[in-house]
């Protein structure tokens, strides 16, 4: 399945069958003026990457593999450990540090959708290395048209 992400236009797509498919660390799938769709693969044994973002609420839903989800107020203080695997969602709200980590043996599906906008526009990242360069590239930034924090926080990253 090849998405292409055509936000703000509407659209509608077989969001478990792409984020199963997805192979990439990150593909944007839709990008709208408040939200956005997200689809990511984790390689087993490794992580999302722990990180905090200040002003963004995040969901975020696997479709196939398993983990461990870990949440705090600070990234040296993650009080929240909970299990995940195929089915189960993920709330984190804003200003929360959490990391999804591939405790299984096959890659971890799972999409996010953030709100406000957090990626550019149909940005595709196939490692988390592509996604780092990115962001300190200035790369992946959200489009000017979307609805974004006056005075926007930026996000930390660390490693746990």
């Amino acid at each position: 399945m090849h998405i292409s992400d055509n936000g703000p236009r509407p659209n509608a797509f077989d969001i478990e069958a792409a984020t199963r498919q997805n192979e990439n660390y990150r593909t944007t799938a839709w990008t709208g003026k408040y939200l956005q769709v997200t689809l990511m693969s984790i390689p087993v044994g490794k992580s999302i990457g722990l990180e905090v973002h200040p002003e963004t609420d995040q969901f975020l839903r696997l479709d196939a593999g398993q983990g461990t989800c870990v949440m705090g107020q600070a990234k040296d203080r993650l009080d929240f450990e909970q299990q995940v695997s195929d089915g189960w969602s993920i709330q984190v709200p804003a200003g929360t540090w959490h990391d999804v980590i591939n405790t299984g043996d096959e890659p971890l599906r799972l999409y996010a959708i953030y709100a406000p906008v957090h990626h550019s526009r149909g940005i595709v990242q196939p490692s988390s290395t592509d996604a780092e360069r990115d962001e300190s590239l200035g790369v992946d930034e959200p489009p000017a048209w979307t609805a974004q924090p006056q005075d926007r926080v930026p996000d930390q990253h660390d490693t746990l």
